[in-house]
């Protein structure tokens, strides 16, 4: 178990993760999350840096109600980009960031993953919850 304090992002992260663009329509980002099981994205420009995060929440906020639709119109809302609901300053790690941290962040923040940005803010991937808890198992067999 002591190995665990040893571990950082690097070590168990996805490395070229999915993500989408700013661009890209919900309707495109909803096919890989259906796709790929995923209930969030990280969202990159053109080069590679991360501008925000897109979870299944935030396009399921897109069809809260208002005033102006009794019943929210799938296709619109669908074609919007993905600009429109991102989640626009995400929590990243680093892939230097202590394993120990990142288990930390993820509990207290309530969230499935983090991107992982260089110090330039390039997405480098992703850590989950569940390459904690693999990590946390090779720890004890270790």
């Amino acid at each position: 178990m002591y190995d665990f304090i040893h571990y950082r992002v690097a070590d168990v992260m996805t490395r070229d993760p999915v993500t989408v663009t700013p661009e890209h329509s919900l309707r495109d980002a909803q096919a890989l999350f259906e796709e790929h099981g995923f209930n969030g994205m990280p969202v990159v420009d053109s080069d590679g840096t991360l501008t925000g995060v897109l979870t299944k929440m935030d396009v399921l906020r897109a069809f809260t109600l208002n005033p102006q639709h009794i019943v929210p119109p799938y296709m619109e809302i669908m074609a919007e980009p993905v600009a429109t609901v991102m989640s626009r300053v995400p929590v990243t790690v680093s892939p230097d960031t202590p394993l120990t941290r990142t288990l930390q962040q993820l509990v207290e923040l309530r969230v499935k993953s983090l991107p992982v940005t260089e110090a330039n803010g390039t997405l480098v991937g992703v850590v989950a919850r569940e390459d904690l808890l693999e990590a946390l198992r090779r720890a004890t067999t270790a």
